[in-house]
């Protein structure tokens, strides 16, 4: 696979997660970085649906992004922006009005999940419990792609255990696991984000993002990896109980 058929995909992924619309050659061939033939389009989007990366849904005539697709695009594709001077500014703002450590938390939460519109989960430092926010979201435009998976998925959620177990490998990098590379059944048509957070590169807890596989992970993958670093400085710096 060359370099354009990676940007045709590349574009197909942000054009979907945009739009949630399946995208056409027509479109494609309008992108202005790429400058060739809308008959070159059609065969470089042929050789990335041979490929499993992109497929069509129903009768449609646009193309959706597979996991596997999405897996290529965060793996080579995915251009994360670091959170400008002003973002890090709101963020430590707000959670510095914490009064205590289980405040900090859910201030935590509720952040992530405003920051990514996603589900946020965070496990406490050194306890088999967590915390959840933005449950809500999950139904939020994604009705198209997760169809009747909601119910199962809002089950899934509402059991620690399960999201103990989806946190358990977190550790110091951000990881992402994408549709069926989830190991939760219910949970096979989302994605995760996650990573450990804690005192001077010790994880002693994890937060991450769950929500469609069609979701922003550039955004996602930077505001997990930002708020684990800001709270694991806050607890650093606080004694909290």
């Amino acid at each position: 696979m060359h370099e354009r058929q990676l940007e045709i995909l590349r574009a197909i992924v942000d054009e979907y997660v945009a739009t949630q619309e399946p995208v056409g050659s027509k479109f494609i061939a309008e992108h202005p970085s790429l400058g060739v033939s809308p008959a070159t389009i059609r065969n470089d989007m042929a050789v990335l649906e041979d490929a499993g990366l992109i497929t069509q849904p129903h009768t449609s005539a646009g193309r959706v992004p597979t996991d596997t697709g999405y897996r290529v695009f965060v793996d080579k594709l995915a251009e994360v922006k670091p959170f400008s001077p002003a973002e890090r500014r709101a963020i430590e703002s707000f959670l510095t009005g914490a009064q205590d450590r289980e405040e900090l938390l859910l201030r935590t939460a509720k952040l992530l999940a405003q920051l990514t519109q996603q589900v946020a989960v965070i496990q406490y430092p050194d306890e088999q419990r967590v915390i959840l926010a933005g449950t809500a979201n999950i139904a939020k435009g994604s009705a198209h792609e997760l169809a009747g998976a909601i119910f199962p998925i809002l089950e899934a959620l509402e059991e620690q255990v399960i999201l103990l177990r989806l946190l358990a490998d977190a550790g110091s990098l951000v990881q992402v696991r994408i549709g069926e590379e989830q190991n939760e059944r219910n949970l096979k048509t989302t994605s995760l984000v996650s990573i450990g957070y804690g005192l001077e590169g010790n994880s002693t807890g994890a937060l991450g993002i769950i929500g469609p596989t069609r979701m922003n992970y550039a955004n996602t993958i930077a505001a997990v990896h930002t708020v684990a670093r800001y709270i694991g400085q806050f607890l650093g710096e606080n004694t909290y109980g």
